[in-house]
């Protein structure tokens, strides 16, 4: 098995290290550890990690920035943010840095891992679609790795997590995807700032699809959506 390399920006060394400790006990991590965001950079750099775990509040340079600063030159590198708070905008902006999650402190080791599992399937799932180059709906040509919609001439370049709910809908064509099973797969929680978001790009994905009456994404109320497509 390979072994994932997790950079983990944590203030608190204490908390770091146990974190640390734990997870590599496991055999599945290798983690290198940062006190703030100018160090998780310099870490970032020269470790070239798999994941990127960080705390938001910390000195010399905040989770925020540095999250930011690392999605400027990788648009891909799953991201989890933890912090104790629970204030909506850090959700909102994160999300608008395309990361992956958030996880709430305190956390134990055993939940932290099973976030990043979750993750890194969603990822597997994608590359395994993103294999088959084209994938054809009606008008449209759909390339998962490269995020793309186009019909005719017109091309869209489409966000990683409308990508993924995209691939979540074909995989299940014709049927239905819970509403929930696309918020624990894609976000891991089921909150009301998630299932808002979750309805945006839904929106988002008609929009782009638009150019073909025949493909429909129907909304099941309080239940999911149904990928129609002739």
């Amino acid at each position: 098995m390979e072994i994932i390399k997790l950079l983990f920006a944590e203030d608190d060394a204490s908390f770091a290290y146990i974190i640390k400790e734990s997870l590599e006990l496991t055999g599945l991590y290798r983690v290198k550890t940062a006190l703030n965001g100018k160090e998780g950079l310099v870490v970032y750099n020269s470790f070239k990690p798999d994941v990127v775990v960080s705390d938001i509040d910390m000195p010399l340079m905040d989770g925020m920035e540095m999250v930011s600063k690392i999605r400027k030159v990788n648009e891909t590198i799953p991201i989890l943010l933890a912090t104790g708070y629970t204030n909506a905008q850090y959700v909102l902006d994160g999300y608008k840095m395309n990361v992956d999650n958030f996880i709430k402190k305190p956390f134990l080791p055993e939940e932290l891992n099973a976030h990043i599992q979750a993750i890194l399937k969603r990822i597997k799932m994608i590359s395994n679609l993103g294999n088959v180059d084209t994938i054809y709906l009606g008008h449209y040509a759909f390339s998962p790795e490269k995020q793309s919609l186009q019909c005719k001439k017109v091309k869209h370049k489409i966000s990683a997590r409308e990508t993924k709910i995209l691939c979540m809908l074909l995989e299940n064509k014709g049927n239905l995807v819970k509403r929930e099973n696309i918020l624990q797969e894609l976000w891991g929680v089921t909150d009301f700032f998630t299932s808002r978001s979750l309805d945006v790009y839904i929106n988002s994905l008609r929009k782009y699809l638009s150019r073909d009456s025949k493909i429909n994404i129907e909304t099941i109320r309080s239940k999911g959506f149904v990928l129609n497509i002739p």
